[in-house]
């Protein structure tokens, strides 16, 4: 099983073999070689958590003709088993919540896993591509989110139309691979790999493996109004639980500043996953989250305050497996998802540093106070969390004499405020915790 440190320590050797290659081909490989590091430190006597993976991904891409492309991408994560993550917190017994996703936490056990990820044929034009098979997409609620050895995966087609001032995206989805899994699953199958939250009477949810659908549409449309005036449309339909759309309006105010806003809404579609009321994903009419951000730039750096506001009549719910919630408020290391009457407000400075002749690197400070319903009201809060503060720093390095090697360093701090339950259910992995990830990407 340990033979994969060796492949992956060998693909960057051999890369950088072929670039003193000089050869004509219609080929190219690629690839990353990942080795990350995470740990979480909860409060008191709950346990802390530590793991290391390594892995990455190889990528091979083939002009077949002149406008048709093939690709394919092996993922890789391998514990080097640091710690026994199938042991769980004797207080509260349940495992970890961050660790456990650099594997397949649907098998801890597995060691090492392996994900043809990707596996396509794109067909493109000047302003036209087609692509058809298992690949990466971006979108508000679909995404890679890079925050984990394998990312999340997507399988079906996928259109895209550029012109000068306007961009149209089309997609059809019929399976998901989810991060921190190994393999890919039906549509209605991916809901429930990650933890299910309480249902509205305050037990826990039952639609993992009880969910019915069997694709997602999407579309995008992006137009520059004006040269001051941007808007970016998406709209997510997924069959038979939720369709969601979702409005980003952007203004620059001057050259320094610009003014975004972001509208999403949300409604059910069919039975929301299921007929049966117990067994039911999406079990309410309707949702919606309203957002504002400023941003400022100067020599100083880029400044902004962002605030999101999740109505109460409804909670955001959007599947954590798909990747993260691209809303203004949004931090690494928690999500609004699962909330109702919700508000978070959040101030960012990102400031690129120069250390030596050798080393920059960039910096972004994330400073954010959130206020959640009251963690034991299971209709607005699906996963109890309660009133937090959240705190990050996010540092890339960029080592001049080795541009392929871009190490990340992140520290989080997340703080409970008010007055929580005596309950370490209410803490563990949420609140009064601290969590690191040093991550090393060797890129070529």
């Amino acid at each position: 099983m340990r033979l994969v440190y060796l492949f992956f320590f060998c693909l960057p050797i051999f890369s950088m073999a072929q670039d003193s290659i000089e050869v004509k081909r219609k080929g190219t490989l690629s690839g990353q070689w990942r080795t990350y590091y995470m740990m979480t430190s909860n409060k008191g006597e709950l346990e802390d958590f530590n793991a290391l993976a390594t892995g990455g991904k190889l990528k091979y891409q083939y002009n077949l003709l002149e406008n048709l492309e093939i690709g394919a991408a092996l993922y890789n994560a391998t514990n080097l088993g640091l710690q026994d993550l199938t042991i769980p917190d004797a207080t509260t017994g349940r495992i970890s919540r961050y660790e456990e996703g650099l594997f397949d936490r649907l098998d801890l056990e597995n060691d090492v896993v392996f994900l043809l990820g990707e596996l396509y044929a794109k067909y493109h034009l000047a302003q036209h591509s087609f692509t058809l098979g298992r690949m990466k997409i971006n979108t508000p609620l679909i995404n890679p989110e890079d925050g984990r050895m394998i990312p999340t995966l997507v399988q079906g087609f996928w259109y895209n139309f550029k012109a000068q001032k306007a961009k149209l995206q089309l997609g059809y989805l019929n399976a998901i691979a989810p991060r921190s899994t190994g393999e890919f699953y039906g549509i209605g199958e991916s809901i429930g790999t990650y933890p299910v939250g309480r249902n509205n009477l305050g037990s826990a949810s039952q639609y993992a493996d009880n969910t019915t659908s069997d694709y997602i549409l999407m579309a995008n449309f992006d137009y520059e109004v004006t040269e001051q005036l941007n808007m970016n449309i998406w709209n997510q339909y997924v069959d038979n639980i939720s369709n969601s759309l979702y409005i980003k309006p952007s203004f620059n105010i001057s050259k320094s500043i610009i003014l975004e806003g972001e509208w999403l809404h949300q409604n059910k579609v069919g039975d929301g996953g299921s007929s049966l009321d117990s067994l039911r994903y999406y079990n309410q009419n309707s949702s919606d989250v309203l957002g504002m951000k400023i941003a400022y730039k100067s020599k100083a750096g880029l400044v902004s305050l962002s605030y999101n506001r999740i109505l109460p009549h409804g909670q955001f719910i959007s599947p954590r497996e798909w990747g993260r919630e691209d809303l203004f408020s949004f931090q690494k290391r928690e999500r609004s998802e699962g909330s109702a009457d919700n508000h978070a407000l959040v101030l960012n400075y990102k400031k690129d540093f120069i250390l030596l002749k050798d080393l920059n690197l960039m910096s972004i400070l994330s400073i954010g106070k959130h206020w959640k319903p009251d963690p034991t009201d299971a209709i607005l809060n699906k996963y109890a969390m309660p009133d937090y503060t959240h705190i990050n720093l996010d540092i890339f390095f960029n080592i001049k004499k080795l541009k392929r090697l871009r190490p990340e360093l992140l520290l989080t701090s997340k703080i409970g405020n008010g007055n929580i339950p005596d309950n370490p259910n209410f803490y563990f992995n949420k609140v009064d915790m601290f969590h690191l990830d040093v991550i090393l990407n060797y890129n070529w």
